[in-house]
């Protein structure tokens, strides 16, 4: 895969996690309500949560890679299919009408608002889907396990980047307008980028 490719999935990848959803509405909401060490703090429970399962999903991929090829090759394709649902759902999202909801605040301390944020992703099984169909066609079948360790480092980056970006930049309420007026534009970055990831999983030729 090349360096362009990659750089569209990192990309779809962020535009992914920057999309309205309970953790970017939920940082967004405690930023302006109770400040941005709160928020930054609910962040890093987000982020943790997620890099939870991303190393699970790593490490399941490379052993499924140990075991069988043909099982590798079944995961790429049933991670394409997941994300032309996610593309045709951001798509429908991007034209829908209704109102975008606020998140939870997470309130308490510092500490009640990281459990709140690692509760978010520990809870959500397509956490691990998402990372698994990623690693599934970013990586080629004989991936070792140092190229699996690196794409997970790639991608974390990008959650960083989403995460405590919105702890910061959501500490004023004209930001979170300024955001809602541009949903539908998230949205449909969303849908074309993920879309064509996925085309890209169901052109490719065997070996």
């Amino acid at each position: 895969m090349s360096g362009i490719e990659l750089g569209l999935i990192w990309l779809g990848w962020v535009l992914a996690g920057g999309s309205p959803g309970p953790a970017t509405l939920g940082i967004s909401g405690t930023a302006m309500n109770k400040g941005r060490v709160q928020a930054l703090a609910f962040a890093c429970g987000i982020l943790a949560g997620s890099a939870f399962w991303g190393v699970a999903a790593a490490v399941g991929l490379g052993a499924l890679m140990l075991a069988n090829a043909w099982a590798f090759w079944a995961l790429k394709y049933i991670g394409a299919a997941y994300l032309l649902f996610l593309a045709f759902k951001s798509l429908k999202s991007a034209f829908s009408n209704r109102p975008l909801k606020d998140g939870s605040v997470a309130r308490g301390t510092l500490r009640a608002a990281f459990v709140k944020g690692a509760l978010i992703h520990l809870t959500n099984p397509k956490a691990i889907l998402s990372w698994g169909a990623i690693y599934s066609i970013a990586l080629p079948v004989e991936a070792p396990a140092s190229q699996i360790a690196t794409l997970f480092v790639f991608l974390f980056s990008g959650s960083i980047l989403v995460f405590i970006g919105y702890a910061f930049l959501f500490s004023t309420p004209r930001a979170v307008r300024i955001y809602r007026a541009a949903r539908r534009w998230f949205e449909l970055g969303f849908a074309g980028l993920f879309g064509l990831a996925s085309l890209k999983i169901l052109t490719v030729q065997l070996r």
